[in-house]
């Protein structure tokens, strides 16, 4: 488990953030030892080959076969390495343009974090793992940074974003029907597979016995089984047989046994119907401003990255036989 963390952490590979398929392929001319061109940053093959060892590393970790060169899953495999390392290279120009700087006791810090998190603090295991994915503390390092780097720049671009009160006011009232909450009560079940054992029970418990010790006993429902049959139902959010029998009953009252696709159900209401409401604008505020900002913080995330790519359109170019199949999807920046 250590190991697999540590290689989503550093590698991103596996994941790769949801990404990413680059722009470019421009026109000029890739060194041989290369595998492509950002800007005036060339991305080495020696970077490229890297980053497919510790693919094949965590592959064999899992104990998976790593696909074999010429297929279609090493070609999507190569076209994710190569767009990582783009990415990346894309990130650290940008970043500059931003005036986004990584101090290495930023780098420092984090890697100190990764140890103890992972590893419990001890570099003898650290090491270790390294040495187990043909890692080095330069290529872990590298990757930390760019971490931080995409962490950044979100920031950088995100900071501006704000959420008011009437923000929020209006985002309630235009989506009161999300705040609504149906009608509600307390009723307590015994769900078994036969009508003959249903109606066993039934006669028990009308002759006075025990519910909670019959449902822990009998129950099929792990929901509530452990607690004697006890759950709060919301009209509308259960079977349509068992939805209309629990609001149907009196408090205190005793259903007759209920056919539903899951079998039988003896049902108690044990308080009255709580009537339907909408929660108030106080009991969802902060929930309401985390949402839209989130969603305020994606969209500038989004429109920087377009303008990103747009930027880049005419500034990477791939060695042949490495240049992704699309050029026109969007990436965006680590949150």
């Amino acid at each position: 488990m250590r190991k697999a963390h540590l290689i989503l952490l550093v590698l991103g590979l596996l994941v790769l953030l949801g990404l990413v398929s680059g722009c470019g392929g421009g026109n000029r001319d890739v060194p041989a030892g290369s595998v492509a061109i950002v800007g005036d940053q060339d991305i080495t093959k020696a970077e490229f080959d890297a980053l497919m060892a510790r693919a094949r590393s965590a592959y064999k970790g899992q104990k998976r076969e790593f696909p074999k060169v010429g297929t279609p899953e090493y070609k999507t495999l190569q076209n994710q390495a190569v767009q990582y390392l783009v990415q990346q290279e894309k990130y650290r120009q940008a970043a500059d343009d931003l005036d986004v700087k990584i101090e290495d006791k930023e780098i420092n810090a984090r890697l100190e974090q990764v140890k103890k998190q992972y590893f419990g603090a001890s570099q003898k295991e650290y090491e270790k793992n390294l040495k187990a994915q043909g890692l080095t503390e330069e290529q872990v390092r590298r990757e930390i940074e760019n971490q931080l780097i995409s962490e950044k720049i979100y920031e950088k671009i995100t900071e501006e974003v704000k959420v008011t009160d009437k923000d929020i006011e209006e985002h309630y009232e235009k989506n009161k029907k999300d705040y609504k909450v149906p009608a509600s009560r307390e009723v307590r079940h015994i769900l078994v597979t036969s009508k003959a054992l249903a109606d066993q029970l039934h006669t028990q418990l009308e002759n006075g016995g025990n519910f909670a010790a019959l449902a822990k006993k009998n129950s099929k429902d792990p929901g509530s089984k452990a607690n004697g049959g006890k759950l709060t139902v919301r009209k509308g959010e259960t079977v349509p047989p068992f939805d209309k029998a629990a609001f149907s009953l009196k408090k205190g009252e005793l259903s007759e046994p209920i056919k539903t696709t899951y079998g039988w159900h003896i049902i108690e209401a044990l308080s009255d119907v709580k009537a339907p409401s909408t929660t108030p604008l106080k009991d969802v505020k902060e929930q309401i401003r985390q949402q839209l900002l989130q969603e305020r913080r994606q969209k500038a995330v989004a429109d920087w990255t377009k303008d990103l790519n747009k930027d880049f359109n005419d500034r990477i170019a791939y060695q042949v036989g490495y240049a992704p199949p699309s050029t026109n999807q969007t990436t965006t920046a680590s949150q």
